[in-house]
């Protein structure tokens, strides 16, 4: 596979994949853990972290109310907000590495960057990708070679997740999180926002507390939220809640009602329907055929 004038293997991605491969099961500093599948056209829905997916082996398509986004080997998928998703593998080896994003620490470098790339031409949005660069791929190879405990990842990897950092700001899909460098920016309200209506899912929302939280108008808050998110406050709320059911119902220990009512619904017939309709198949026969084994 060729990108940019070189190939993907030359920009280190086989020693990663190495390094995955021969040590599979150990813990790696900073959060960051591989994802491995082996069986395709896997259906899959979940509500990202902020969250770098850089994608070794295989490839697959991440779809938001923002669109979908191919991803291939040597790309990089760069998620700046909570954000629900459904994901599909298409091409099996399927690795992937996946990397949290601390907005703290992101925001700790704004007074070091005098200079920042120009302003993304492709506008808002909570995921971006891009093909991973080689010096990216060398900061991680470092930090995935740090033994766990040892005095080099104690000393070592704080500076190296900076580095990992100041390389996404960096990046061509950076522009998501350089918005995110002033907590005050309207991408960090709706970020704070967004993490809060995941956190409380279950639970009633009323817009006027939302916008209340976000320190914005209702008009703007509403206005902005869909601008960055592609959908509304309470949608939002809605896939985060149906994407909580899958998991629950594929884990085979509640009934579809009692799913129903964990997840925040108070009539079984409405969950029923609005299950159906994200996903094309009731929560039955979910419950029966987990939807993620089904082609």
């Amino acid at each position: 596979m060729r990108r940019g004038g070189c190939t993907v293997r030359e920009t280190g991605l086989d020693s990663l994949i190495q390094r995955l491969t021969s040590a599979e099961k150990r813990a790696f500093p900073g959060g960051v853990f591989p994802v491995k599948k082996s069986q395709p056209r896997l259906i899959e829905a979940s509500v990202y972290n902020p969250v770098i997916c850089l994608i070794l082996q295989g490839s697959k398509e991440t779809t938001s109310h923002r669109g979908t986004v191919h991803l291939a080997e040597g790309d990089m998928l760069v998620v700046s907000h909570d954000t629900p998703v459904t994901a599909r593998i298409l091409q099996v080896p399927y690795l992937a590495l996946i990397m949290p994003i601390d907005l703290t620490r992101i925001r700790s470098l704004a007074d070091s960057l005098s200079e920042l790339p120009s302003p993304d031409p492709a506008g808002t949005g909570v995921m971006r990708s891009a093909v991973a660069d080689k010096a990216l791929l060398q900061t991680l190879e470092r930090l995935l070679a740090l033994e766990p405990e040892s005095a080099d990842d104690k000393v070592l990897t704080p500076l190296l997740l900076t580095e990992l950092h100041y390389r996404l700001l960096m990046s061509p899909a950076g522009g998501m999180l350089r918005r995110l460098l002033s907590p005050t920016s309207q991408e960090s309200r709706i970020a704070r926002v967004a993490s809060l209506i995941r956190r409380n899912y279950a639970q009633p929302q009323r817009l006027p507390d939302l916008a209340r939280e976000a320190g914005m108008g209702q008009s703007a808050f509403h206005q902005h939220f869909k601008a960055l998110t592609g959908t509304t406050p309470l949608q939002f709320q809605k896939d985060v809640r149906l994407s909580e059911a899958l998991r629950l119902l594929e884990e085979g220990t509640q009934s579809v009602t009692q799913v129903g009512f964990a997840v925040g619904y108070e009539s079984p017939a409405q969950f029923s329907r609005e299950f159906s309709r994200r996903f094309g198949r009731p929560p039955q026969q979910v419950l029966k055929q987990p939807l993620s084994a089904a082609e």
